[in-house]
């Protein structure tokens, strides 16, 4: 049975950046009740407190994050940059350590957007890109969904399966 790496934000838990959580999803709980899920908060697990101010890469774009070529800076201009790599780390150690081939990440979060990101203004302006998180995984070839995508990994999760 494939696990799943999930943000611990869609799983309702009290993580995002002001507090808040997403969800319920219902394929999520149910995956999570087959004990398929591990959840993580990348931005918590590399050391930023809950609540914390917003935070956005210029351009949008986590992988130069990791190339080291872009910071990512709160609205205040804090850089958080070194919190944003332990957390892609520490999901790049979950996904080692239990074999996760399969992501469902938060759209539009700068660790673990997929297909879009605010762009660094503070505008509330997307761009293409994706989080550091998601990244991260992606280059190490973790098929990467968000919440809007549930559907598509249930099909890929029923085609593996039989």
């Amino acid at each position: 049975m494939d696990k799943i790496l999930v943000s611990s934000c869609l799983l309702g838990q009290p993580v995002r950046y002001d507090g808040g959580a997403g969800g319920p999803f219902t394929l999520l709980q149910r995956w999570q009740a087959e004990g398929r899920v591990m959840a993580v908060c990348p931005e918590v697990v590399g050391g930023l407190p809950t609540p914390r101010p917003p935070a956005e890469i210029p351009g949008g774009q986590g992988a130069a994050v990791l190339a080291g070529e872009l910071k990512v800076r709160t609205v205040t201009g804090h850089d958080v940059t070194p919190e944003f790599l332990r957390g892609a780390q520490r999901a790049l150690q979950l996904v080692e350590q239990h074999g996760i081939r399969f992501a469902v990440l938060k759209a539009r979060s700068p660790s673990c957007g997929n297909h879009e990101n605010y762009d660094g203004t503070f505008t509330g302006r997307k761009v293409a890109g994706e989080g550091v998180t998601a990244a991260a995984l992606r280059q190490a070839g973790v098929r990467v969904f968000n919440e809007d995508e549930l559907e598509q990994l249930a099909a890929l999760l029923d085609v593996a399966a039989n």
